[in-house]
């Protein structure tokens, strides 16, 4: 089920695909959702994207924890109590950064509060102007990549394995296909939740903002991904790179990863700048648990 108005796009599809385009905050979006093809039960996954004023979006994607009670749940009360913490932000005239860390702490507390030992994942990123900053608790990823395919952000799971390739104990490639690459150490829902929070990254023309689920990125490499989301019109690289795992997960090969799990991504990129006028003359003419 999508929900869309002026300011907000929800995706909490049961199944799907479910694929949904708009213009918020001054950028273009484009966002994907469905079940993992290995079960029964509802996809575990919520993305949306809200409008912070006319030139700020807010991008939220959470992946309910797999193996936990009410994953579904988990991750659309973390979505709507974020969302919530943001309408409370703008009617007060609070920083869009303490909007934020407010949702968190309202998302924390509203699983908590379930008494179900439900959690999920979720991953943030705002786009103010033309400032993107990332928060994340899980594993669920951010990456910012330039047109050339400069990565600009990347987070870092909180996962093991994450933690080992990022301390070099681990190559990247063979973390994918590690039998513990689906353990997690922090959620939402739990009482020793944590928050990690970016640098701002000033966003280039043409620079693309994605966040995904795990079901991207334990089944596609971050050099497949770059290649596709770096160029092109957002909806076609999305169907691209979403194309892409749903043949990983459906097939084994001892050369890729094959995880099959819910999939989520969405992508948003702020339009090309204009050139800058010339200097004129006249002064007057002179911005875990298991998954």
């Amino acid at each position: 089920m999508t929900k869309k108005r002026n300011d907000l796009v929800l995706i909490e599809t049961p199944n799907g695909p479910e694929v949904v385009e708009a213009n918020l905050g001054g950028g273009q979006f484009v966002g994907f959702s469905q079940k993992s093809p290995d079960k029964e039960s509802d996809n575990e996954d919520t993305l949306a994207a809200f409008e912070f004023g006319e030139d700020a979006v807010v991008l939220m994607v959470a992946d309910g924890a797999g193996g936990l009670p009410a994953g579904r749940r988990a991750s659309q009360t973390a979505i709507q109590s974020m969302i919530t913490a943001l309408r409370a932000a703008i009617e007060r005239k609070d920083m869009l950064r303490t909007g934020i860390l407010n949702g968190f702490e309202a998302a924390n507390k509203a699983l908590l509060d379930l008494s179900n030992g439900c959690a999920t994942t979720m991953a943030v990123v705002t786009v103010d102007g033309r400032v993107a900053r990332s928060y994340h608790v899980g594993d669920s990823e951010v990456l910012i990549v330039g047109q050339r395919g400069v990565v600009k952000l990347k987070t870092t799971a909180h996962s093991p394995t994450a933690f080992a390739v990022e301390a070099g104990f681990l190559d990247k490639r063979a973390a994918l296909h590690h039998e513990e690459r689906h353990l997690v150490f922090n959620f939402l829902g739990t009482a020793d939740m944590r928050v990690e929070i970016g640098s701002g990254i000033e966003l280039a023309s043409r620079d693309t903002v994605m966040l995904a689920s795990d079901g991207l990125t334990d089944n596609v490499h971050l050099d497949e991904i770059i290649n596709v989301i770096r160029h092109g019109l957002l909806k076609e690289s999305l169907l691209e790179i979403t194309g892409l795992v749903e043949k990983r997960m459906a097939a084994s090969d001892p050369e890729h990863p094959s995880k099959p799990d819910d999939l989520s991504v969405l992508l948003y990129r702020k339009p090309v700048e204009s050139a800058a006028p010339k200097a004129a003359t006249s002064v007057a003419n002179a911005v875990g648990p298991e998954k």
